[in-house]
């Protein structure tokens, strides 16, 4: 126990930095399309392949992570992306091809899970049960913090170095990020903790308590990847340019770093988690009409900021609770289940937004269904119940 007491933030803080890498790396070509279409004289859709690769095969990969995760422990699985996402992140400094970014990307995307659903099973494993959601929202602020580096500095880099050098920077990072973790996190605390038995999705797929977090999960991060896709175009029209809708989302992000740091230790404070989730989704409730109607720059900063401090640590609860209702046998899979469903309401809301438009210029249907979404969120999150000190499924 002193062992873990002694190692446990630094662990954390070490698998935080290589999910802030993963989302970094994801982000990276998301603020340059248009240099990218110029570039390589490509259309916008191809170019945009760079970004949207990620939720598809997340898709795809989340629950075979999920079973490498249960089998032979989170250390295994983030080792092992982190490693395959370092290899990879060196394909894209070869800059003369397309297909050559492409394919990093793609490498990168595949790992992402590996890294991105050890969360839970980390937590688990290191920290007290009115520790974990704090564990977790450390977690997310590392995933958080990538994305607004990548969003920040990467325009910055191309612009002044070029892609190549750039590519070459966040490459270095990528392979620091892996060399520091499986220089950190050696070994695991206890063998009993990693399990080779086979794994049954049976228990985690009928818990009813699992299938409402997992609903919450397709609705909270459909929500945030629908806004954080369509920001400049809702904003627009109110005669908000792309550069400050760049400012506004990047206050919405920080926002969810500061939030991810405090919200959680007060869920572990008062051993409660349904309090704060309800909490956090009232204020998205509040907030997001505003945002997405508004016109005035400073107002919509804060708006942002405050929607992002109090709605983002609700991926840190959402975690937490899944882990506690999953049982250490499980927390792996259910959390790549609801990883799985998040990505795919990302996917399908998304689309929605743009389909809802009926071929106007206006995203106001777009918002109204952020609204709609966020109410039938907050509707599901009354019947949770509360997951704190609460029995974990077992097999039947």
């Amino acid at each position: 126990m002193e062992q873990r007491g002694n190692r446990k933030w630094l662990v954390l803080a070490a698998f935080a930095g290589t999910a802030l890498v993963s989302q970094m790396l994801w982000l990276n070509f998301a603020t340059i399309a248009i240099t990218i279409q110029n570039r390589y004289t490509v259309d916008e859709s191809t170019a945009n392949l760079l970004t949207l690769v990620f939720p598809l095969l997340y898709l795809v990969f989340s629950i075979p992570s999920g079973i490498l995760i249960d089998r032979k422990g989170y250390r295994v699985s983030v080792l092992w992306g982190s490693f395959m996402q370092a290899a990879a992140s060196c394909i894209r400094i070869y800059d003369e091809s397309f297909y050559a970014l492409l394919a990093g990307q793609v490498g990168i995307a595949v790992a992402q899970p590996f890294i991105v659903n050890g969360i839970s099973k980390l937590a688990a494993d290191w920290f007290d049960e009115d520790e974990g959601a704090a564990a977790n929202g450390i977690g997310t602020v590392g995933m958080f913090a990538g994305m607004a580096l990548a969003l920040g500095l990467t325009p910055v880099f191309v612009e002044h170095w070029g892609l190549r050098t750039a590519m070459i920077i966040f490459s270095l990072v990528s392979v620091a990020a892996a060399a520091i973790y499986a220089l950190i996190d050696r070994k695991s605390i206890s063998a009993s903790k990693e399990s080779t038995s086979s794994i049954s999705f049976g228990p985690v797929l009928k818990d009813k308590r699992l299938q409402l977090l997992f609903f919450l999960a397709f609705l909270g991060l459909g929500f945030f990847n629908g806004l954080t896709a369509w920001l400049e175009q809702i904003l627009a029209p109110r005669g908000i340019s792309a550069i400050d809708a760049g400012i506004i989302g990047s206050a919405l992000i920080v926002g969810g770093i500061v939030g991810a740091a405090i919200v959680p230790n007060f869920s572990d404070k008062f051993k409660k988690r349904k309090p704060f989730l309800l909490s956090c989704v009232i204020a998205a409730v509040c907030l997001t009409y505003p945002l997405g109607m508004g016109s005035r720059f400073s107002i919509l900063v804060t708006l942002a900021a405050a929607l992002g401090f109090f709605f983002l640590p609700a991926f840190a609860l959402l975690l937490e609770m899944c882990s506690e209702v999953a049982g250490e046998k499980h927390t792996g899979a259910a959390t790549g289940i609801l990883m799985l469903t998040g990505n795919a309401g990302g996917v399908v809301v998304m689309l929605a937004m743009d389909a809802i438009r009926f071929g106007s210029p206006s995203y106001d249907n777009a918002v109204y269904l952020l609204v709609v979404l966020l109410a039938i969120a907050l509707f599901a999150s009354v019947f949770l119940p509360e997951t704190y000190g609460a029995k974990p499924i077992e097999d039947k």
